[in-house]
């Protein structure tokens, strides 16, 4: 079953995405993700969101989501959890007693628990899947089927030795450690070797854009655009993912901080344009082209 048949399905989590018409933009973005067949309004969406003419052809082996505040993307991170947890076979590649883990990372556990919430909520709310718990921890849910999910901090060293089915970064772009100059790079430098043994693992990055530099930055630059690239990188305002969210709201949003709206609520120029005001200059730029830094092309960021 693929996760879109499951998105569906009044019997798993149809009841958790009623309105299909809003959820359009995410149902192109998941099936972008699994490297299913996109409808040409999927496409469309795709290609205005990716910068990308064609779709891959299999599953992505990461996803950055560059999106802005209330877009939906934590629900769907979670979704994406628990289908990699509860919808997969990892019996003959995990050795006994070994557990395979998806961890949801963030700056802080209560930063986390956004995340955590909706992971749980479809997990209880969907009787077949209840019955896969076996454990709930502080900080974690055992599955009967040897997947843990936790809720971990943006430490390096708390995430190493790890056999990874999957993770979801939160808000990495916000990333702090005393523990490191640069804790993004090296949390990712310790996730992706814990996913080495386990086919069809994926790395799930998702953010509201902060700063030019760090790891959110650096993939933007390095692989939004690129074709046939299997790191997927999904830019998108508020509205274009979700279209519930008042415009008004927005509006408002950017009468009292232009730069900051533009940064929390509508980081890519694609598919939508931002309410008309007088252009004021600002000290980070997020680009809108695959790694290209035209000021033609650019875009305000928060300030540092």
């Amino acid at each position: 079953m693929t996760l879109l048949e499951a998105m569906r399905d009044p019997a798993l989590f149809g009841a958790f995405f009623r309105d299909r018409k809003s959820w359009v933009p995410w149902e192109s973005f998941l099936a972008a993700l699994f490297g299913l067949s996109l409808t040409d309004e999927q496409l469309a969406i795709f290609q205005r969101h990716t910068g990308r003419q064609r779709p891959l052809d299999k599953p992505a082996r990461e996803a950055w989501l560059v999106v802005g505040r209330r877009g939906g993307k934590s629900r769907i991170a979670a979704l994406v959890a628990v289908y990699l947890a509860c919808f997969r076979d990892y019996g003959r590649l995990l050795a006994p007693g070994e557990r395979g883990t998806l961890p949801v990372i963030a700056t802080d556990r209560y930063q986390a628990r956004t995340v955590f919430r909706y992971i749980i909520s479809l997990l209880e709310g969907v009787p077949m899947l209840a019955q896969l718990v076996e454990r709930r921890t502080q900080h974690g849910i055992e599955l009967t089927n040897g997947v843990t999910i936790e809720v971990h901090t943006a430490s390096f060293r708390a995430i190493r030795g790890y056999t990874l089915i999957g993770a979801v970064c939160d808000e990495i772009a916000f990333w702090r450690s005393e523990e490191s100059a640069n804790p993004d790079a090296e949390i990712l430098n310790g996730l992706r070797p814990g996913m080495a043994t386990i086919p069809g693992a994926l790395l799930l990055c998702i953010s509201t854009p902060y700063a030019r530099r760090g790891a959110l930055w650096d993939a933007h630059r390095r692989h939004y655009g690129e074709g046939g690239d299997p790191v997927l990188v999904w830019q998108a305002p508020t509205r274009a993912m979700n279209p519930s969210v008042d415009e008004q709201v927005v509006a408002e949003a950017y009468a009292q901080d232009e730069i900051a709206a533009a940064a929390g609520m509508a980081p890519s120029s694609a598919g939508t344009s931002r309410p008309s005001s007088p252009a004021r200059p600002s000290r980070r730029w997020w680009p809108v082209g695959g790694g290209s830094c035209r000021p033609s092309r650019t875009l305000p960021m928060s300030r540092s």
